[in-house]
């Protein structure tokens, strides 16, 4: 694998970090190969919890220009293609892991690279983090997700205001938005989301991947076609192992050893 992605694993979960700290870790298309290779990993059943952070003083710039300049490339690139095979592929498969997807953003998270953070289901931040909707300041709009999810957290008005302006935002306004869980300080942030992943990956992750599909699915449906969702999957849950040692755990007055199944 290359070197621009590193993974570790660890009693569980998983560990992946954007390892080109020289770019602000922005992506190329080396980088976006050696990503999915790790989320390939990630994907597989013993993996039950998955943090991703980045490198160095950032955690993630967004594309690298350099390979999108368009004196050099002799035309207009093609932003759509890109999109469509390279971006949107992996924040789909961000949201549609079946396992809980946790995200430490150690440094500057911009354009795209804010877009990947909030397709993740949990975001911790430095206190030192900065967020950038940078795409106005280029001619284009929020992509990887951005116009939907910042509509989504913020609602519209202020979606598109943060949009317009391409204003860089505190971690501790994003987190006053909503935009991220909690702040650490900086020498604090990496031990306190592998914590929170390693306590995930021992909880009731069947569960955990149910929750995370049915709050997906909230606002796709009216309410009564929503709670016949919820009634379906609380259906599958309640004949899992999982639930079955849960309460029994809880009668016992022990602690859990949850199974995933």
């Amino acid at each position: 694998m290359s070197d621009t992605i590193l993974t570790q694993h660890t009693d569980g979960w998983m560990q992946i970090t954007l390892n080109r700290p020289d770019r602000l870790n922005a992506f190329n298309d080396e980088m976006h190969a050696a990503l999915s290779a790790a989320l390939a990993e990630a994907e597989k059943p013993e993996v039950r919890a998955l943090l991703l952070t980045g490198a160095g003083r950032g955690f993630c710039a967004g594309q690298d220009l350099e390979g999108r300049d368009p004196r050099r490339l002799g035309g207009p690139p093609d932003l759509g293609h890109t999109l469509s095979t390279l971006y949107n592929p992996l924040v789909q498969r961000l949201r549609s892991l079946a396992k809980p997807v946790v995200c430490a953003v150690n440094g500057v998270a911009a354009g795209a690279g804010a877009n990947i953070v909030f397709g993740c289901d949990i975001v911790l931040a430095a206190t030192t983090a900065k967020f950038v909707q940078s795409f106005a300041k280029v001619g284009l709009i929020p992509d990887a997700g951005g116009t939907y999810h910042l509509a989504q957290i913020l609602g519209p008005l202020r979606a598109k205001a943060w949009a317009m302006t391409a204003t860089p935002i505190t971690a501790q306004t994003a987190q006053d938005w909503g935009l991220v869980w909690q702040c650490f300080d900086p020498d604090a942030l990496l031990e306190a989301a592998q914590q929170m992943t390693a306590d995930l990956a021992k909880g009731a992750t069947l569960g955990l991947a149910q929750t995370k599909h049915a709050i997906h699915k909230a606002g796709q449906m009216d309410l009564e076609a929503h709670m016949a969702l919820e009634a379906e999957i609380q259906r599958a849950c309640g004949q899992s192992a999982d639930y079955l040692e849960g309460v029994t755990a809880f009668l016992d007055k022990r602690p859990a050893q949850y199974s995933g199944s």
